[in-house]
C-alpha cells in the first residue's frame, strides 16, 4: 500500500455543478431536488452553501427546504449532467497516475506516494481547469484518516490527519462524528456511558461484542482508534443491492392500493436484478408514513433467486410486517443480493 491515502471530495457536487451551468446564480441559495418543484412532494438532493445557512440540507422535504428558505432557487435533478461531469473529474485524477478508489459522484481514495500535500494542490488545480469545480482533499496515513480529515478542509481546502493528530482532533468529539457510526450506533453507544470518539477508543471491545455482536463490537474500537486496514482498490464498484422508491403527491390511505405499489415495485426491481444475472438474497422494503416517519422491513428469499414471483413474494410479505396501517406517503423495494 502507498503510504498517503488522499480523499477527494468535490464540494457541492450538483449545487456547484448546477451553478456553471447557469452563473447567475452564483451566490445565491441554490436547491436540487426532485423536479424542482417546490410545492410537490420530493427530497433536497443538495443544497448550496448559501441554501444550508438556512438549515437546507440534503434528504429534507423540499417544502420544508421552501419554507426555511423561500428565497432559494429550486432545480430539478439532472442526473444524466451530473454522472457526465463525474466522468470528466474521475478521469482527470487517474490522469495523475495513482490508484483511484471511485466512491460516487463526488468522491474518491487515492493512494500515492510523494510530497501528499504538493499532490492535493495538484488535484485541486487539475479538477478546477478541467471541469471548474472546486474540490476538498483529506490526508490520512488510511482510508478512515483520509475521509474525515475532508471534513475538516472544507471548502476547498486541505487537511492532513494521522495517528499522531487523531485524538486531538478527534477524541473530544461525538462518536457520530466517526465515518460508520450514525445516530442509532451512537444512542445505544451512550447507554452504555460511551458519547465521545476517546471514551469509545478506550471501550471494552469483549463489553462492545455483547451489545453490537462478536464483528461490529470490536471494529467500533478500531474505529475510533483511527485504525484501517482496507486497501485504495480500482476494481470496479460492485452494487450490493438494487431498489426502486416512488413518492406520492397524495397519501395512499388505503393498504390495498399500498400493497398494489409495493407489487409493482417488486416486480420493476426484479427486472432490474435481471439484467445483472446476480441473485437476490433479501428483500427490503420501506415505507414512509405521512408526514414524515420511515420505516424498513425485510425478508429472506429461502434460496437466492431472480424469479420475479418469489422477490415479488418476499416484498409483499416485508410489507405484512409493519403493524401500522396509516397513509403512506412513500414506498421503496430494495433486493439484497446474494455475497
Amino acid at each position: 500500500m502507498a503510504r498517503w491515502v488522499l480523499h477527494v471530495d468535490l464540494d457541492q457536487f450538483i449545487a456547484a455543478v448546477e451553478v456553471l451551468r447557469h452563473p447567475e446564480l452564483r451566490g445565491r441559495p441554490v436547491v436540487v431536488g426532485g423536479d424542482g418543484d417546490p410545492t410537490k412532494r420530493g427530497v433536497v438532493s443538495t443544497a448550496s452553501y448559501e441554501a444550508r445557512a438556512y438549515g437546507v440540507h440534503s434528504g429534507l422535504p423540499l417544502r420544508t427546504a421552501a419554507r426555511r428558505c423561500p428565497d432559494a432557487v429550486f432545480l430539478p435533478v439532472d442526473r444524466d449532467l451530473y454522472e457526465s461531469v463525474s466522468d470528466q473529474v474521475m478521469a482527470t485524477l487517474r490522469s495523475l497516475g495513482v490508484v483511484v478508489e471511485v466512491l460516487g459522484w463526488d468522491e474518491a481514495f487515492l493512494a500515492v506516494d510523494g510530497d501528499p500535500e504538493a499532490m492535493a494542490r495538484e488535484i485541486r488545480d487539475r479538477v478546477r481547469a478541467a471541469t471548474g469545480l472546486e474540490c476538498t482533499v483529506g490526508i490520512g496515513q488510511n482510508k478512515l484518516q483520509a475521509k474525515l480529515a475532508t471534513g475538516f478542509g472544507k471548502p476547498a481546502g486541505i487537511f492532513r490527519l494521522t495517528a499522531d493528530t487523531w485524538f486531538d482532533v478527534l477524541g473530544a468529539l461525538p462518536a457520530d462524528a466517526l465515518w460508520g457510526v450514525g445516530a442509532k450506533t451512537a444512542k445505544r453507544l451512550k447507554k452504555l456511558d460511551i458519547t465521545t470518539v476517546g471514551e469509545l477508543a478506550t471501550a471494552d471491545p469483549a463489553a462492545l461484542a455483547s451489545e453490537f455482536g462478536p464483528t461490529n463490537g470490536p471494529w467500533l474500537v478500531l474505529l475510533a482508534r483511527g485504525l484501517d486496514t482496507s486497501p485504495v482498490s480500482d476494481a470496479p464498484h460492485v452494487p450490493r443491492s438494487r431498489g426502486r422508491e416512488t413518492t406520492f403527491q397524495d397519501d395512499l390511505p388505503d393498504w390495498e392500493d399500498v400493497r398494489r405499489e409495493v407489487s409493482e415495485l417488486a416486480r420493476r426491481v426484479a427486472a432490474d436484478v435481471a439484467e445483472e444475472g446476480r441473485d437476490v438474497a433479501r428483500v427490503i422494503v420501506k415505507v414512509r408514513y405521512a408526514p414524515f416517519i420511515t420505516q424498513t422491513h425485510g425478508r429472506t428469499l429461502e434460496a437466492p433467486s431472480v424469479e420475479p414471483d418469489l422477490i415479488e413474494a418476499a416484498a409483499l410479505a416485508a410489507l405484512d410486517a409493519f403493524p401500522g396501517r396509516r397513509p403512506v406517503r412513500l414506498l421503496g423495494v430494495r433486493a439484497e443480493f446474494q455475497r
